[in-house]
């Protein structure tokens, strides 16, 4: 049944796009000076998740980099790499930079003269999840660096800029800005048809069970992946010879569950503190949770980096808000039943 688990895989960067190709025609020509060695305006990517901006960044840059020997690349996911110190550590290390860096030590002042250092090839540095940095300064650090061209990804451009000061708010301002919207049933089916030609046997899966699938995902592609995967394993496991429809049904709720495991996992600790208290408080408005908050953790975010977490966390599906802004409570998701 599975013949490429890798392109059942929501990370997987295929070698063509599906229904993207004005996105990526926009970033390639933002991209284009690098090509001539020059430093190219930074480009902010924005709109829900599962829409498909990383995979369009990480596409146009290998393309770029196929076309072009004389170009560098890295690619910094912020939700992991959420400080400062670990974001431009990241960069660096994609250069070959940090074999003498010591995590605990070193002051960032040695890293960004590191960077002002760098002398290859015009380098582009997709930072994914940019609106997570605990400090904006990173972009500052890396925008005044003229060998480096920033792709910026983030959900929404207001999170992005939500901790930046003046100074920052207009360098960026002239950014290009490309915005992705929600991927129609015609076109998360299409994306799940490639999906299966390459990663499962011919015939594994009709096209009315693939669309049920788009259907189900609401337009997010992770979890319409999620659920073409977990219906290709249930029927692996049966030995069955195609994926039927009780298959596809019992799929979907499963692959849900998958992919709110995976962004649970990703949480920052104090995110997963945040989510923990509305968890255990099972609806709260934000002065209580910003008060349990403060008393649970060391060292806590201002209100207002644990507002950005929680939008962040309604974005992505784990956490509900209900009510206006002044009586607005949070409660969780609860992730649908995984049978398999």
């Amino acid at each position: 049944m599975i013949e490429d688990a890798r392109v059942l895989r929501a990370e997987f960067v295929p070698h063509e796009l599906e229904h993207r190709d004005g996105e990526v025609t926009h970033l390639s020509q933002v991209l284009e000076p690098v090509t001539r060695g020059e430093p190219a305006g930074p480009a902010i990517i924005t709109g829900p998740s599962g829409v498909g901006k990383t995979c369009v960044a990480r596409y146009t840059v290998e393309q770029l980099r196929e076309q072009h020997l004389d170009v560098a690349s890295q690619y910094v996911n912020c939700w992991q790499n959420y400080s400062r110190f670990r974001a431009l550590y990241r960069v660096l290390e994609g250069l070959g930079k940090t074999v003498d860096i010591h995590r605990q030590s070193t002051p960032h002042d040695e890293l960004l003269e590191r960077l002002r250092q760098y002398d290859g090839p015009p380098c582009v540095v997709v930072l994914d999840e940019a609106d997570q940095l605990e400090s904006a300064d990173v972009l500052y650090d890396l925008h005044a660096l003229s060998s480096f061209s920033l792709v910026l990804i983030a959900n929404r451009e207001a999170d992005l800029f939500a901790g930046a000061d003046d100074r920052l708010r207009s360098r960026l301002r002239g950014s290009e800005r490309i915005g992705f919207d929600r991927y129609g049933i015609d076109q998360l089916t299409s994306i799940l048809q490639a999906r299966a030609r390459w990663g499962l046997t011919e015939d594994a899966v009709a096209t009315d069970q693939l669309r049920d699938i788009a259907d189900a995902a609401a337009g997010d592609a992770r979890v319409a992946i999620s659920i073409l995967r977990n219906a290709a394993r249930r029927a692996q496991r049966t030995t069955a010879a195609t994926i039927t429809d009780e298959i596809v049904t019992a799929a979907v709720p499963a692959g849900r569950s998958a992919v709110h495991r995976r962004t649970l996992d990703t949480l920052t600790p104090h995110q997963r503190a945040v989510y923990e208290i509305v968890a255990d408080a099972r609806r709260i408005d934000p002065s209580t949770l910003y008060r349990r908050y403060r008393e649970a953790v060391d060292d806590p975010k201002t209100d207002r980096t644990v507002r950005n977490y929680l939008g962040k966390m309604v974005q992505y599906d784990l956490l509900v808000a209900e009510g206006t802004s002044r009586d607005r409570t949070y409660r969780v998701v609860e992730p649908a039943a995984d049978e398999g």
